[in-house]
This record gives structure tokens, sequence and C-alpha cells, in this order.
């Protein structure tokens, strides 16, 4: 089982890499006038020893989570407002704004006067949420522009200035700011989903060795007592003595817990939960009885008066009677699994057979890419819009595969507790190398056609979704 998991990640890794920066919309994104515009401004007035830097990366990708650097400068007022002074000027920052507006999503300008103050927030992948205050006082002028990250769609680059004039003005008293972070749109929309998802945070005793769970969700507790088995909404693994799930719900519901057997047969036991928007359900599974999450019940479970369960599912089923006072709910003896998984000669050819498969569509995504050569040398990719077409179809079938190899690991009870985080960085860097290749593109042939940027926004439509399940599996670790 190592063995393959340890080919799969050096087979994948091993895509070379095609290219370097996205464009949206057929335009470039990064600000290049206003970057450049910032380094000159560093290098002529900037203030070095007083510079603010910081940099957060994932440690299981490496990539950028969030990075925040301002620079404070002082500059002659005299040089500031003369058109044509050899140095910087006023003029400059206009039209360096102005130019890379077509890359941006977002362009702000205060003139001194404006009574408005204006902060930008820094949140990175762990939620670490930080704000800046940019502009505080109605004297200071500033200019803001934010464009998607090249590199990592999630992410928003923020590129401002603001300055004022000293008490003698005579100088230019001002601060550059370059954050990059989680994109608002991103967080504010999780932030409104964590109010309407339900989640189930599951420990096993050490004792015995569940590795499965389905999970039954009913509106009514009519519809529960009559659910069929094999209507389960999800089978969890139990991965490192845990198991989690979640699921939006628009108003609370019932629902039930309930293992399964080794042999794949159900146990005759199940455990039966107000599911409740908004909320966490923490339980540990003991061998015969588990631990209650009485915080929950009480507050909007069985004993709040709020609770959708008649009573005989509050007791789970006939065979369970209710708890103790310490949390202790009766079941019927949980299924303990007494040897890890091993894999069989037929499970490892099958998974090999997956390993290979998505091998030989990285290949054919690789070798698209390549004949994409003679249009690059030339210039011009005016008859390549079947190769375009052929990478969506390949990334499609490349998704079906890569989300068939995750759920056919998904069984196995016996793989590192990060496998998944490890496993999806892998994935992403079959996509993200595609991503910046079509920055790459540009430079050399200017214009993306249509094709081309349908292809770019289908690979980056993939990295955002393996991001979010990447973050979401981190949480399992």
């Amino acid at each position: 089982m190592k063995r393959l998991f340890i080919l799969l990640l050096i087979a994948c890794s091993t895509i070379a890499t095609i290219h370097a920066q996205q464009r949206a919309k057929g335009q470039q994104i990064t600000p290049i006038h206003v970057k450049t515009l910032f380094n000159d401004i560093i290098k002529t007035w900037g203030a070095p020893s007083d510079e603010v830097f910081s940099i957060n990366k994932n440690p299981n990708t490496n990539l950028i989570e969030s990075s925040v650097r301002i620079t404070y400068f002082v500059a002659n007022n005299s040089e500031w407002t003369d058109e044509n002074a050899k140095s910087l000027n006023l003029k400059d920052i206009s039209e360096a704004f102005k130019k890379d507006e077509p890359t941006s999503y977002q362009l702000l300008h205060l003139s001194p006067g404006t009574n408005e103050s204006f902060s930008l927030r820094a949140v990175d992948g762990n939620g670490k949420d930080k704000s800046y205050l940019v502009r505080g006082m109605n004297k200071e002028e500033m200019w803001l522009l934010c464009t998607k990250n090249a590199e990592n769609p999630q992410l928003r680059d923020a590129y401002a200035i603001k300055w004022t004039l000293s008490d003698d003005e005579s100088k230019i008293l001002g601060a550059v700011y370059q954050i990059t972070s989680l994109r608002p749109d991103i967080y504010e929309k999780e932030l409104a989903s964590s109010k309407k998802t339900f989640k189930i945070v599951g420990r096993v005793d050490e004792n015995i060795k569940d590795s499965l769970y389905n999970i039954y969700i009913a509106e009514t507790a009519d519809e529960l007592a009559n659910i069929g088995d094999d209507d389960y909404v999800a089978c969890v693994p139990v991965i490192n003595k845990r198991f989690e799930w979640q699921t939006e719900l628009e108003k609370p519901m019932v629902g039930r817990l309930r293992c399964i057997f080794p042999d794949g047969s159900l146990c005759s036991a199940w455990i039966n939960l107000d599911f409740v928007p908004g909320e966490t359900y923490n339980i540990t599974v003991h061998n015969g009885y588990y631990n209650e999450d009485q915080d929950y019940e009480r507050r909007v479970g069985r004993y709040s008066g709020r609770s959708l369960l008649n009573e005989r599912q509050k007791r789970g089923n006939d065979d369970v009677t209710t708890g103790d006072d310490d949390g202790r709910e009766e079941i019927d003896t949980i299924p303990s699994n007494n040897e890890g998984f091993h894999p069989t000669r037929e499970q490892e050819m099958r998974l090999e057979a997956k390993i290979k498969a998505i091998e030989a569509n990285r290949n054919s995504i690789k070798a698209t890419y390549e004949a994409l050569e003679p249009f690059v040398k030339k210039g011009s990719l005016t008859g390549s819009d079947n190769y375009f077409k052929q990478i969506i179809r390949l990334n499609k079938e490349l998704d079906v595969k890569c989300q068939d190899y995750i759920k056919y690991l998904g069984g196995f009870d016996s793989l590192p507790s990060d496998w998944k985080t490890k496993l999806y960085g892998v994935i992403l860097g079959l996509y993200s190398e595609q991503s910046q290749g079509f920055g790459e593109l540009y430079k050399k042939v200017g214009l993306l056609p249509k094709p081309a940027q349908e292809a770019q926004k289908y690979v980056n439509q993939l990295m955002e979704k393996y991001m979010k399940e990447m973050e979401k599996a981190m949480t399992e670790n």
C-alpha cells in the first residue's frame, strides 16, 4: 500500500512544468505598471528599516497563504508635484493605476478632503484575520487596486499607496501596501456558509477499530423511522481513530449514524441525532456505548425541548437504553476490526491500474501542450482551437480518475492520517502547472483566443475545487 502511494506521488510530481501566469477574460492579471511604480518609489524614497514584512505558507504545500509588505517613504514635495522632474511624481501614480485598471476587479481613489477611511483585511487559509489601516486621515490621498493572484485563484493581491504633506509642506510622507490574502468573497461566503453547516466530529475508542459509518438524514421523525438501510447520504471512513462529516442545512433535521461490520453488514444498533444548522456534534464511540455531546443536547438537541426525534428514536432503537447522567449511551456492541486493512493482490492490481490511468492522462495532457510549440514559435495560436478543446476534455477525464482514486483509497483504514492532504497536494500540482502556463503563452503570443481562455478557466476551476477539498482534508488531521 505504501509503495503504491509513493508511486503515485512520484509519477504525478514528475509532470513537466509547462507554463507561468494565468490570464482572466483575455487580460493579463498582473498589474505591471503599479508594481513597477511601487518598486521605483521604494528604491528612490523608501525606508527599508521601517518596513513591515510577513509571509505565511501552507506547511503541507509550501504555497503562500498570505503575505504583507508595507514600506514607508519620504519624498521632496518639489519633485513630487513637478511633472517635469526626473524622479517620480504625482502624475506617474494616477497613470499607473489607470493603465492597470483592466487587470483589476477593484479600483479606488480617495482624494484629500474625503472623510472616508479605508482598511485592508488579510485572511489566511487558517482563518487568521488581521486588518491594516491604509487611510485614516481626510488629508491623505490614496489609490487602491485589487486583482486575483496569478498563481492561486483563491488569493487576492491588493496594491495601495497613500501620502500626505508634512507640516511644513516640504516633504511628502507616504506608505506603499502590497498585501496578498484569501479573497474577501471566499471567506465571506465561507462565513455565511458556516451558519448553515452541521458537522459531526467523531472519535473512536482505542480498543475498537471501526472503519466506516453510514450517515442518514430525514426531515421528520416519521421519515427517519422508515428510512431504508441503503438510503444513506454518506459513508464516512475512520482514519487515525477520527471521523468527520459535514453538510449544509437550511433548517433543523434528524439523522442517524450506523456502523458497518468488516463483512459489509450493518450493525443492528445506531445513534439518532438532531442535525442543527450552524452546530457541531462531538461524539466518542466505545465498545458498547458512546459519550454524547451533553452541551449540544441541552442547547439544541433532545434535552432542549426542541428535538425533532420521538422518544423511541432518542434511544436509537429497541435495543438501546437511555443514557446515565455521565453522558454514556448504551448501544449494541460496535463492530471491531481486530486487524488493520491489508490490500489483497487483487486490490493492489486495482490500485496500480488506477495509478497507470492517471499517468496516461497526465502524459496525454503534456503531449497536447507540447503540440502547441509550433504555434508558439510562429507567434500565433491561430488554428490551435482543437488542442485547447482536447485539453479541456483530458482534464475532465483526469478529474474523474483522481476522484475515483481518492474514493477507493478512502475505503482503507490503514493509511497515514495525512494521506489525503499529501495526495491533494500532488493533484493540485497537475493543475497549477497548467494554470501557470497560460501566462507564459500570453507572453509569447499575445492575446489568447477564446478556446484557450475557456481551457484556462476550466483548469482554474479544478484548482479551486481541489484546494477546497484539501482544506477540508486538513481538518481531519
